[in-house]
């Protein structure tokens, strides 16, 4: 992209061509002040913050939608333009119950940093306000119309970057407010509660019900890690202080998911976790589970896996360095290990695809897999791509969250109808998983000169594990299983597949898979996790801890190579 010169605040500047006034301010170090401007979301240019002059242009400009030209002079801090930015404060001031020393957000508001950067210090219009009903019918956050300034950065976030469109305005005037669907309670409405529109939010309009009045933003610390809810390898901003965790946030900028995250990422580890941890080594004494040192605990298992037959069985909820100690501990005793859940097809063609080329494809197939349950962000980005006009192709899914996006839905012997349109898609995306059957490999094997494929791997580190040598294994008789859990949710089948051997669970939270075991090693929970992980699509991402390590708890990577060097 060609350069163009142009002046800023009398400082002239060389910047790309094509961008905005406020973008090029951005570059060269110039704050020109913004409320309902989002970088990752589309200019509006409704809150009239970003005003500025451009000389030779009639009237003050929207800087975060003026397109930056040659030899463009413009000045960021007249003396209009500040008259006009603490008028359009006053006025929003006056408009709602903005209290700032009553709201969660006071300290960390763009609202009221604004009042402070042009001198507000009172109310020049009060008025007695329209109280508004506030909204607490979801369970993670909660909507105050009354501390709304009606930015719209909510709605464009719920239409562009989650594709679910569940936010519009309703009302004219002073009475104008956020509504969700035909204005029924957020509870009660089409919303995915992905939190999306709560990181973008300004002001205290839209509440954290975990983090609320928690810390403001200098008092806490933010850790980038992966989430290992799901295979996508979202990256996360853990929020935390004094030990505690306060919230999650995406990162926008950030791949896989350039900062969506879906309710499991966000919320559900913070909100729905009451299983009891395990935090010290249990051995099984007179048919009861009792605390032991690891001194005592490791010992004893490196014996029972040193005599007689063993095999191992891991869950895929933990690092990649676990799964090589998990796997060399076995070849090291010369008994089998595996996975406990199963994996993708193997296709046997066609090239890869990256979750990036989900949004930029025209022609989307979608196979033996359900992304709006099993990745959800992955579905997003499908949702997304129909809104910038793909086709989406339903293949072997008569029923799939994914059906009202869906130009065709068939069976996998109506290939043809798919087939037919593929010669004129500019980029062709194939979605597959683990429901993909033999007659659908075969049905989609024509589509591999032309389009890539994304395999939604079911583990949530399964690429890791097969890296490691793991794949699925069926339980063997032994008189010795080891099973690398982590904080995996425990499945009834796995209960069953104990068969009375003397069974060492390495687990986060106690379940009944532990409340069978022979021996419980405490490991660590998602936000206590330092290591990597690979997601879906081959990336290894990094894991790094936000909590530090219950003083009982060990690392499994840890644990597994103390095993190893005490039976060698």
């Amino acid at each position: 992209m060609s350069k163009i010169k142009l002046t800023i605040n009398d400082k002239e500047v060389m910047v790309e061509e094509g961008q905005t006034i406020l973008e090029v301010a951005k570059e060269v170090g110039v704050d020109i002040p913004v409320l309902c401007h989002h970088p990752a979301l589309t200019n509006w240019g409704a809150c009239r913050m970003c005003l500025v002059e451009v000389a030779g242009m009639r009237g003050l400009q929207t800087a975060c939608t003026c397109p930056a030209t040659e030899g463009m002079n413009i000045q960021t801090e007249t003396e209009q333009a500040v008259n006009v930015r603490k008028f359009v404060l006053e006025l929003l001031f006056s408009e709602r119950n903005h209290y700032c020393m009553f709201c969660q957000m006071s300290g960390d508001c763009e609202l009221q940093d604004a009042a402070y950067r042009y001198g507000l210090e009172h109310f020049t219009y009060p008025r007695p306000y329209e109280k508004f009903e506030i909204d607490a019918s979801r369970k993670y956050f909660i909507q105050d119309p009354n501390r709304c300034i009606l930015c719209s950065r909510c709605i464009r976030a719920c239409a562009e970057i989650a594709a679910n469109h569940t936010l519009n305005l309703k009302g004219r005037g002073a009475g104008t407010r956020v509504i969700a669907d035909l204005d029924v309670p957020f509870g009660e409405s089409t919303c995915i509660e992905c939190g999306t529109c709560l990181q973008v939010c300004p002001t205290g309009a839209l509440i954290d019900v975990r983090s609320a009045y928690g810390g403001r933003e200098k008092d806490v610390t933010h850790t980038q890690t992966t989430c290992l809810q799901c295979s996508v390898g979202c990256q996360l901003d853990v929020v935390t202080r004094y030990e505690r965790l306060l919230r999650v946030d995406g990162i926008f900028g950030a791949a896989p998911n350039d900062g969506l995250l879906c309710v499991k990422g966000r919320f559900e580890p913070l909100y729905d976790e009451e299983r009891q941890r395990v935090q010290t080594p249990l051995v099984r004494k007179d048919g009861q589970l009792q605390e032991c040192s690891w001194e005592e605990a490791l010992p004893w298992v490196a014996e029972k896996l040193a005599t007689g037959t063993a095999q191992g069985l891991a869950a895929t909820a933990t690092t990649n360095a676990a799964f090589q100690a998990f796997g060399k501990l076995f070849e090291k005793i010369g008994d089998p290990a595996g996975l406990l859940c199963g994996t993708l097809p193997e296709l046997g063609y066609g090239k890869g695809a990256t979750i990036p080329d989900v949004l930029a494809a025209d022609y989307i197939v979608v196979a033996g897999a359900k992304p709006l349950t099993t990745h959800k962000v992955v579905g997003y980005f499908i949702k997304r791509a129909a809104d910038n006009g793909a086709t989406i192709a339903l293949v072997g899914e008569p029923e799939n969250e994914l059906r009202s996006y869906a130009q065709l839905n068939v069976s996998y012997a109506e290939m043809d109808k798919v087939s037919v349109d593929i010669p004129d898609a500019a980029a062709v995306v194939v979605v597959y998983g683990a429901g993909l059957t033999a007659e659908g490999i075969a049905a989609l094997k024509p589509l591999a000169e032309k389009a890539v494929f994304l395999g939604l791997e079911p583990g949530r580190n399964g690429r890791g594990a097969a890296a490691a040598g793991l794949a699925p294994l069926a339980p063997a008789p032994a008189e010795t299983r080891l099973v690398l859990l982590g904080e995996h949710p425990v499945k009834a089948a796995w209960v069953e597949q104990l068969n009375g051997a003397f069974t060492v669970v390495q687990a986060s939270y106690h379940s009944p898979l532990t409340e069978k075991a022979d021996v419980v090693l405490p490991t660590p929970i998602w936000a206590e996790r330092s290591g990597h992980v690979t997601n879906l699509e081959g990336q290894v991402l990094p894991l790094q801890a936000a909590l530090e390590l219950p003083s009982g708890v060990r690392d499994e990577a840890e644990v597994l190579v103390a095993l190893a060097k005490l039976i060698g």
